[in-house]
């Protein structure tokens, strides 16, 4: 039974910056200037034009209002407690929001089909949970069914995906919601440390929904089907991305060594997780890798020898938007699925802690019989 993404709904906070001026930003805030030579490099290196976030600091005429001066005229990181709260009261408006969204640029549905919602994000808690939002502010009975996905960081997606397309197998009358969100901007640390650099340059704030079900998509509307998901653990790079929770939010570990590992291991991984779909590299029209930052893609492309075509969604999403964790893959999906043709295929994969790989085979459906 095919299962098909019907809907793929995109949203960000109303805050927008440049990534000149982070940078710039960023190195006025840094007491080493052995660091200010870092991230003048990293930011100008980093493929990205634009990022988005729900706090306004960045922004060239806001006030200061999440990262306060001291008296030494330098900023004073606020604890996770704070950062949380903005979170809860953040994500409290798009989660729903976006939801809303997603139903209403889906004809084929209304909200008295969804049968299942998930929810993914990695980047702040709180309970009762946005999956319960949802639930209320779509009017959906209290029988909903109900998940939520947390802290698995940039690869989130997958295994929600993949939930919902094993929900729809099993139940043909299932209508899955899929909403992923993080504010990633909400854990920037100022100490100066490479990784705490790498990533500051590159994580921004967004959110992105799918809506899945076994129902044929109708006529001339495109649709991705669900064909096949894979797993797979690169061990060796287990330290090299990795987080827990401290003192001043989120600790995010992204060694400079990520890409290079990815670079190293992809071509035998997907051979492989092609080999078992019955694929051969050359079978795959599109890629959507995860734009966890320039260098990724760039290793990616260069071990699968892929063409810059078929990996402009990636870069396009990295320069309009950063990288948003969960919710990043789904905006360059989005992008595909836009432009592509029926019929083509297009592997969708992600990395995070682990060092995880998670992949996706879908298929381009325009509901034509």
């Amino acid at each position: 039974m095919a299962i098909y993404i019907h809907s793929i709904e995109t949203m960000v906070p109303e805050s927008c910056y440049s990534q000149e001026d982070a940078g710039r930003l960023m190195a006025s805030w840094t007491r080493d200037s052995k660091s200010r030579r870092y991230i003048s490099k990293i930011y100008q290196d980093s493929g990205i034009d634009v990022r988005y976030s729900v706090i306004p600091d960045f922004e060239a005429e806001q006030p200061r209002a999440f990262f306060r001066m001291g008296e030494d005229s330098y900023p004073l990181e606020p604890p996770t407690s704070l950062r949380n709260e903005i979170y809860l009261n953040e994500s409290k408006r798009m989660f729903p929001k976006l939801a809303h969204k997603l139903v209403k640029g889906c004809p084929d549905f209304s909200a008295n089909n969804i049968t299942h919602v998930i929810t993914v994000s990695c980047t702040g808690f709180y309970n009762p949970g946005p999956d319960i939002q949802i639930i209320q502010s779509l009017g959906l009975p209290h029988s909903t069914q109900r998940y939520h996905i947390g802290f698995m960081g940039c690869y989130g997606a997958f295994p929600a995906m993949r939930m919902a397309k094993q929900f729809c197998e099993a139940d043909a009358d299932a209508v899955v919601l899929v909403v992923c969100l993080e504010y990633c901007s909400l854990h920037l640390q100022l100490d100066g440390d490479l990784d705490s650099i790498v990533a500051n340059s590159v994580f921004a704030d967004g959110a992105a929904g799918v809506l899945v079900s076994a129902k044929k998509p109708s006529s001339g509307r495109k649709a991705f089907s669900l064909d096949s998901f894979a797993s797979s653990l690169v061990t060796e790079g287990a330290d090299d991305m990795a987080w827990t929770i401290g003192d001043r939010g989120f600790d995010i570990v992204l060694s400079k060594y990520v890409p290079k590992i990815l670079g190293a291991k992809v071509d035998s991984i997907v051979t492989g997780i092609l080999e078992s779909a019955s694929l051969q590299l050359s079978d795959i029209d599109y890629w959507a890798v995860h734009p966890g930052g320039k260098t990724i893609i760039d290793k990616v492309q260069q071990g699968l020898q892929l063409s810059d075509e078929q990996v402009a969604s990636s870069r396009n999403v990295l320069r309009h938007f950063g990288n948003m964790s969960s919710a990043t893959v789904l905006f360059v999906m989005k992008e595909i699925l836009e432009k592509a043709e029926d019929d083509s295929k297009v592997c969708a994969m992600a990395f995070g802690p682990g060092l995880s790989v998670e992949t996706a085979m879908v298929s381009v459906d325009s509901g034509n019989e």
